[in-house]
């Protein structure tokens, strides 16, 4: 296709004219060109097409924007012309990000993107509410073993005086006129890329599809106000913090007849001054005397169900761990527990008298002197196997 002529030396007026301008241009080659006043002249009649083309094209706003932005290219989708692809383009959409990045540039270009049922849907089609995310805080016991809890939050519910009509008591609920009860209002332009159709909410209803005349007091005619509500929760035995419970249907209401959206609550869980958890494990410390590490003893341990007896053998070393099994946590939707393991902590005497320490030192000495004796006797073995 041969290169078309500027539209502005067509009418023969500047880029910068006005609408004024414009308009003055036009007539002024209407007349001049006229095929009444140019009976079977065919230079005339192609003349005159060109000049409505350019007046079409500068008088419009829209069309005059794309086009000094883009020239011919931003108002003829065959401008250009050639070897396949999309008006032109000749790479089609695989150097255009796909579908969806093609909708966002013409949307960034003309406001709109592609028409296609499966990427719109009526603005008045019933729609899930919202989900909403509330948290609750509760004690590491209770996050063991499981406990009922109120939770108050607030949610969009149906207004109670319109029952989410939007319309006061005895008001004119009518079909939008501008769309039909649709909720939106489509617009097709061309383009360098084709015609394109765009789909946006209707102005005159807001994309309702209907026209409230005496709106709802309560609501203003949205059909919707914030509600406290107060839900009773179970929180499952051996739950962990960060996790959250679902409840279905406890959401923000939706629109046009849609369901509910969901409820999300965060499980926050507050520290134990004896306890830690990992997984479905328990860990705690447990202090004992010098005495009761080394002559042994049997100890009175706390754990998450209660305390149990548990005896140390002599000579018991800090730092040392046993494990008590089945005295964890209860593992979430499970019958078995984990286990707890107990860390012994073995506490050193402080500020003792002069007789205390004196009685140390000799159960000290008596200790080394057994020590050695047992060293002597193990070297005295070992001497013997290389004689």
């Amino acid at each position: 296709m041969a290169d078309k002529r500027d539209y502005y030396d067509v009418l023969g007026i500047g880029k910068t004219a006005t609408e004024d301008e414009i308009k003055k241009a036009y007539r002024k080659l209407a007349k001049q060109y006229h095929p009444d006043l140019n009976p079977g002249d065919k230079t005339a009649e192609e003349k005159m097409k060109e000049v409505n083309e350019a007046y079409e094209i500068l008088s419009t706003p829209e069309k005059k924007s794309r086009y000094d932005q883009f020239g011919h290219a931003g108002v003829d989708p065959s401008y250009g012309g050639g070897g396949g692809g999309f008006g032109g383009f000749t790479g089609g959409f695989s150097n255009m990000g796909g579908i969806d990045d093609l909708n966002d540039l013409f949307s960034s270009f003309f406001g709109g993107g592609f028409s296609s049922s499966s990427r719109s849907r009526s603005a008045t089609a019933p729609r899930r509410g919202q989900d909403i995310q509330a948290s609750v805080t509760i004690s590491f016991l209770e996050a063991c073993h499981g406990k009922k809890v109120e939770i108050t939050y607030n949610r969009p519910d149906k207004c109670p005086d319109c029952n989410g009509s939007g319309a006061a008591p005895g008001g004119n609920v009518s079909t939008c006129p501008d769309c039909n009860g649709s909720g939106s209002v489509k617009t097709t332009q061309r383009t360098p890329f084709g015609v394109i159709s765009s789909e946006s909410a209707c102005p005159k209803c807001g994309g309702k599809g209907k026209i409230i005349s005496d709106p709802c007091k309560k609501c203003g005619g949205a059909g919707k106000v914030n509600m406290q509500k107060t839900l009773s929760v179970d929180i499952p035995a051996g739950i962990s913090a960060g996790q959250n419970i679902q409840l279905s249907g406890q959401g923000a209401a939706g629109s046009n007849g849609g369901p509910y959206g969901d409820l999300h609550i965060r499980i926050n869980i507050r520290p134990d001054e004896i306890f830690q958890r990992d997984g479905f494990d328990i860990h705690s410390d447990f202090p004992v005397t010098y005495t009761q590490a080394v002559l042994g003893d049997e100890l009175t341990v706390p754990t998450i169900d209660g305390n149990v007896k548990y005896t140390i053998p002599e000579g018991t070393q800090g730092g040392t761990i046993f494990r008590l099994k089945g005295k964890g946590v209860k593992k979430l939707n499970r019958n078995d527990h984990g286990d707890h393991y107990v860390h012994i902590v073995v506490e050193i005497p402080q500020k003792l008298s002069g007789k205390q320490k004196d009685k140390l030192r000799e159960f000290d000495a008596s200790l080394t002197l057994q020590n050695y004796q047992k060293r002597s006797s193990f070297f005295s073995k070992i001497k013997k196997m290389f004689m």
